[in-house]
């Protein structure tokens, strides 16, 4: 074997490991994704569950399904930018550490800094959208009647 077809055989297996190394990130990347809308999705319908009488209490006073949704909603959004923001900012403080996994990007890169937490937002704000509409649609007859 010539000294130029090992080198290229070399060559070839280091990027074979960056590849497998960039897919694995990926797909854990979007396993957390996923996990994180599964587990504020239940968190919001457990919120909704247990404030099934309150709801019925405002929709009995006259509050509208907007309402409701808003209010739902803005719970959900609200857990979610608290988290977006704890996040930034250890991402932001561990930027050194950072630095020296990334190829061809820098370790505080404006536009990953700026997607990923919109990202999470849309994510977050489906994930809150269906416990939501659960909650605008309570009855406040069988809500205050259950109790």
């Amino acid at each position: 074997m010539s000294y130029s077809s090992r080198r290229a055989t070399i060559g070839s297996t280091l990027l074979a490991r960056q590849r497998f190394s960039t897919t694995m990130l990926g797909a854990f990347a979007a396993f957390a994704l996923l996990l994180a809308a599964v587990g504020l999705y239940g968190v919001m319908s457990y919120l909704v569950t247990q404030s099934t009488r309150d709801i019925g209490i405002l929709v009995a006073l006259g509050a509208q399904r907007e309402n409701i949704l808003g209010l739902v909603i803005g719970q959900g959004m609200q857990l979610t930018l608290i988290g977006i923001f704890a996040g930034v900012v250890g991402a932001v403080t561990l930027t050194r550490v950072i630095a020296s996994m990334l190829f061809g990007v820098s370790a505080t890169d404006v536009p990953t800094f700026v997607t990923v937490p919109a990202l999470l937002a849309v994510v977050a704000f489906g994930a809150t959208v269906i416990p939501a509409w659960r909650a605008s649609s309570v009855d406040p007859m069988v809500a205050l009647r259950d109790e």
